[in-house]
């Protein structure tokens, strides 16, 4: 079964540390990431940009909006994910616990599945 970890960050907690600080999360984060590669559970993951780079498009009566960020409405911002492969739901928890972000994010986990269900 595929899961999707989403990391869940407090607006603004990236630009609180030290650039040796966000070095050393980014460096742990990367270590998660190769130990679940050489466990053969890991099928994708990315870090990604701070929401102030990011942009939101949506189509509404043929009209495309786009606004972008940051997205002052939300509480938090998406810094990343993780995609695995495991046998229960129960041992992606046990995951998503290991992984570091969990001690200053939220880890969200998602199996993936239709969109109708």
């Amino acid at each position: 079964m595929a899961y999707l970890l989403t990391v869940l960050e407090p607006r603004g907690q990236r630009s609180e540390r030290t650039p040796e600080q966000g070095r050393e999360a980014y460096q742990r984060m990367l270590d998660f990431g190769a130990g679940l590669h050489k466990r053969g559970l890991l099928v994708a993951s990315e870090a990604l940009r701070s929401e102030s780079e990011g942009f939101r498009l949506s189509m509404r009566d043929g009209e495309r909006r786009v606004v972008d960020g940051p997205f002052t409405e939300a509480r938090e911002m998406i810094g990343g994910f993780f995609l695995i492969d495991v046998g229960s739901r129960e041992e992606a928890l046990a995951i998503a616990a290991e992984c570091p972000a969990a001690q200053w994010a939220t880890i969200e986990v998602r199996e993936t599945g239709t969109c109708y269900e």
